[in-house]
């Protein structure tokens, strides 16, 4: 080993130097001396930014162990939250191998965990406890007594994918959590964050810090790894008629064809972004493999898939002899270690440049192959649509989520929520849950004492919690403290309260005695749907019990879950701009996904789509081009309902977020774009763009709190008048 990593190399623990031995690793890698050297010579936090397969888990990990080694707690040593079951079965494997001869446990923690290993680490706290922030939840609310002796000897808090819950309402549960146990405990823990996705460490330094007195270090690996990029595209036609129908069935035939043929003899990973397009492209490929007489080698990996299924599918693409090829949507985006992969697809594109490269990610793992990825971008084309419905956004957002990183290594920087309201709910009830009883000043002390909540004015709160004895959430005792009420009861004892994601409510489904999935949208006894990539037939519905009963199908195939789609940056849109603009062929870009551009940018040029932000459609239509992200946009969507429609006549406003607005009424293009910024210009406060009765909601539990908070809230987190001004000023000077 070199001198600087032979040095600590023989400070770890022997079973860790053992282990390093046996896996024949030559040099420990950069992020590991780095890390081990500043745990080894301070207390500061650390945040370990390295890209992915550099070594991260073992260099966090490494130091943690060699201390409660060295010196073995007396509770639960290590703390790991991860943001996946899928991520913290992966790594509880991965330790288990390390500690093979370490003398020291490691549990695991969440729902497909058996309620016997539980109650072993409850009568034995020690070791690594790997959990997910809804099981924490349920522990600290559930189980506060049991808090002090699970943690009291807590040395570190070991945060993976950092970059997942940043930014989010989990990332305020994460924090808050981590205060509760502090206080519950007296301990102190170190906190390690790590991530292959952050541009900005600073922020990422300070959210991880937020409550803590010790300062943070990062351990930055710069990434230098080679990356093999390709961009397909297939246009779809519009079926407006038989002979049209023909050719669109012809275009998906291609389409599918052309996936199965880039995969089904690999291990390879096909990302989609939604469950839908992941069951509906496994059911396609395995049609494809019928047709053929190929082996089915294909697995479906999502959120709705029951957790036997989700294993088979990682454990063919880690451990079986391949080929093997799994459609996935997030839940294999982060961090789990699936061996040497052939090949990335992505279909469609990411939403974001921290999306690309957590996927790009999945594939390079080993013996420095390069990072592989594969666009392949379908896109509906009718050549008699309105102007904008004929630009390739989805092969533009490839181009500019691949150029803004690669050219300028951008990933979407951290936004911190400024008034969670509906996080303040939930850790209210939480922890009063927690508490049994509470007066209204022990309570605020405690709750506006957490991370997230500490800028909450005390009015605010006091505002706040009249609403809540209003509306039975919570309620007086005669000794006059507070505990929940009826209302909050039924809220707070629902374990889907640990999440503080939205959730829809899923009907658990099962052919015969086996599990196969969940669905949100349950259709009738005799109907068809598909799930697991494959057919089904629901024979009964048990609504009492939330469960549907199903047999194998060859019926039609329908989407059983809502939602989908995600929120783009003004960065990425701004960039779709300027690829629309340029001249520039991108050496990775397929001769059809080139000619696509091609024809993309003349008819650009050609219309006037570029010239201005307001352009005219025909008639008394127009069409508005912002150019700005998906926050922005819907900022101007209720400047144009809310403050100009009225004034302007405006009798229809259509928005087709994030890219475009088809607006209808009597002014004129010129007009309508003066307008936009004067109102711009003089909106002070974000509260003028909400119609007087309007409070929408931004989180899962919004909908509890005071009508008035949650229109506060809104405006200054769900807003961005600012972001609008400039991404309009920017646009009009090009």
């Amino acid at each position: 080993m070199s001198g600087g990593a032979n040095h600590v190399f023989y400070r770890l623990a022997p079973f860790i130097q053992e282990f390093i031995y046996r896996k024949r690793w030559e040099t420990l890698r950069p992020a590991q001396v780095e890390a081990l050297n500043i745990c080894l010579n301070s207390s500061h936090h650390m945040l370990i930014a390295a890209g992915t397969a550099s070594g991260k888990t073992e260099a966090a990990f490494f130091p943690a162990l060699t201390e409660l080694h060295e010196r073995p707690s007396a509770s639960v040593g290590i703390l790991y939250i991860g943001p996946l079951k899928a991520l913290i079965n992966d790594q509880f494997e991965r330790i288990k191998e390390l500690l093979r001869d370490g003398n020291i446990p490691v549990w695991h923690w969440h729902g497909d965990v058996s309620q016997s290993e539980k109650t072993k680490l409850m009568q034995n706290p020690s070791g690594v406890l790997q959990i997910t922030p809804e099981s924490l939840e349920g522990l600290l609310m559930n189980r506060p007594n049991a808090i002090p002796a699970l943690f009291h000897d807590l040395r570190y808090v070991i945060i993976d994918e950092v970059h997942a819950f940043m930014g989010a309402d989990r990332g305020i549960q994460v924090l808050s959590q981590i205060a509760r146990i502090e206080k519950m405990t007296g301990c102190s823990p170190r906190r390690v964050g790590l991530s292959a996705t952050l541009s900005d460490y600073e922020a990422a330094k300070a959210w991880l810090g937020a409550g803590s007195s010790h300062p943070v270090d990062a351990v930055t690996v710069p990434g230098g790894r080679k990356l093999r990029l390709r961009v397909e595209h297939f246009s779809f036609p519009d079926a407006r008629d038989e002979e049209q129908a023909e050719h669109l069935q012809n275009a998906r035939k291609a389409y599918y064809n052309f996936v199965y043929d880039s995969t089904h003899l690999k291990k390879a990973l096909v990302f989609t972004n939604s469950r839908s397009d992941a069951e509906l492209t496994t059911l396609e490929l395995r049609r494809v493999a019928a047709q053929r007489h190929q082996p089915d080698v294909f697995h479906v990996h999502h959120g709705s898939i029951s957790a036997m299924l989700r294993e088979e599918a990682e454990a063919a693409l880690k451990n079986g002899p391949g080929p093997a090829v799994a459609a996935a949507t997030l839940t294999l985006e982060l961090g789990i270690d699936l061996g040497e992969l052939e090949r990335v697809v992505q279909l469609g594109a990411p939403y974001s440049a921290s999306s690309f490269v957590q996927r790009l990610g999945r594939s390079g793992r080993r013996h420095d192959a390069p990072s592989e990825m594969l666009f392949v971008c379908p896109e509906e084309e009718d050549e008699d649509a309105m102007l904008p419905a004929r630009m390739p956004w989805t092969l533009l957002r490839a181009i500019a989520v691949i150029e803004l990183y690669v050219r300028d290594r951008f990933v979407e920087p951290l936004e911190i929520r400024k008034m969670p309201i509906g996080l303040l709910y939930h850790q209210t009830m939480s922890i009063l849950k927690s508490m049994g009883e509470a007066t209204p000043a022990e309570l605020a002390s405690y709750v506006l004492s957490l991370p997230s909540f500490k800028q909450m004015a005390p009015d605010v709160y006091k505002t706040f919690l009249n609403y809540l004895l209003q509306t039975d959430h919570v309620q007086w005792t005669e000794q006059q403290s507070l505990i929940i009420g009826l209302t909050g009861e039924k809220i707070v004892n629902n374990f889907r309260f640990y999440a503080v994601f939205k959730d829809d409510e899923e009907h658990a489904v099962y052919n015969g005695t086996e599990e196969i999935g969940s669905i949100t949208t349950v259709p009738p006894p005799g109907y068809c749907f598909s799930l697991a990539g494959k057919l089904w037939k629901v024979t009964e519905v048990d609504t009492k019990h939330k469960a549907v009963y199903v047999k194998a199908a060859l019926g039609k195939v329908d989407t059983l879950w809502l939602g989908g789609g995600g929120d783009i940056h003004t960065l990425v849109v701004r960039k779709m701009r300027e690829v629309l603009a340029d001249t520039a062929i991108y050496s990775y870009l397929s001769p059809q996904a080139v000619n696509r551009l091609e024809r993309a940018r003349r008819l650009a040029k050609e219309s006037g789509l570029l010239k201005s932000a307001v352009i005219p459609a025909g008639g008394d239509s127009m069409f508005v081009l912002p150019w700005i992200g998906s926050k922005q946009f819907r900022t101007l969507e209720r400047l144009l309902k809310n403050n100009l429609a009225q004034r302007l006549s405006l009798r229809s406003i259509v928005p087709m977020e994030p890219y475009y607005f088809v607006v209808a009424g009597q002014a004129d293009s010129r007009t309508l774009l003066e307008q936009i910024l004067q109102e711009c210009a003089s909106c002070a406060d974000p509260l003028q763009l909400l119609g007087p009765d309007e409070a929408p909601y931004l989180g899962k539990y919004d909908e509890f709190v005071s009508p008035e908070l949650v229109r506060m809230a809104f405006a200054v987190d769900g807003l961005d008048v600012e972001g609008l001004k400039q991404g309009l000023s920017e646009v009009l000077e090009r």
